[in-house]
């Protein structure tokens, strides 16, 4: 079942018959913007850099359900994420570890995808008996 999906989840694995269907949402944390108005009313930016961080939701639908037995919120996990972020060429550079292999260049930006250490939030599975289709999400925030 060696290449079935893009996602790598090191530290609970990717069962075979779980990865069709994958989306994965990537977006900051609540605490990654302090946006604040001045007296004046002009719009600053309060944020710290160390709270730049990620969230994230991975959701498929397939045959069988993933690896989540014995998986808590709390656990860390690795994610190869199947999402990408992209920065200019000329004068970017990614801001998190890249996937090896994943990084592309198309005209001037360059695409990857990142590799983040996260903790589980929550989970949840769902099964249609009847229709043998099983539904999965896996939310996850970046440690």
């Amino acid at each position: 079942m060696a290449n079935e999906t893009l996602l790598v989840l090191t530290g609970i694995g990717v069962a075979p018959y779980s990865a069709r269907g994958l989306e994965q949402t990537l977006q900051p944390i609540n605490g990654a913007g302090q946006l604040r108005r001045t007296i004046n009313g002009t719009l600053v930016d309060l944020s710290e850099t160390q709270l730049q961080k990620f969230t994230s939701t991975i959701t498929g639908s397939d045959q069988l359900a993933p690896a989540l037995n014995g998986i808590w919120p709390g656990k860390q996990v690795t994610v190869d994420c199947i999402a990408e972020l992209c920065y200019p060429t000329a004068t970017g550079s990614p801001d998190r570890p890249v996937v090896g292999g994943s990084s592309r260049v198309e005209g001037t930006m360059t695409y990857y995808r990142p590799q983040l250490t996260m903790l589980v939030t929550d989970w949840q599975t769902r099964e249609d008996e009847w229709g043998k289709q099983v539904g999965w999400s896996l939310q996850l925030e970046e440690v």
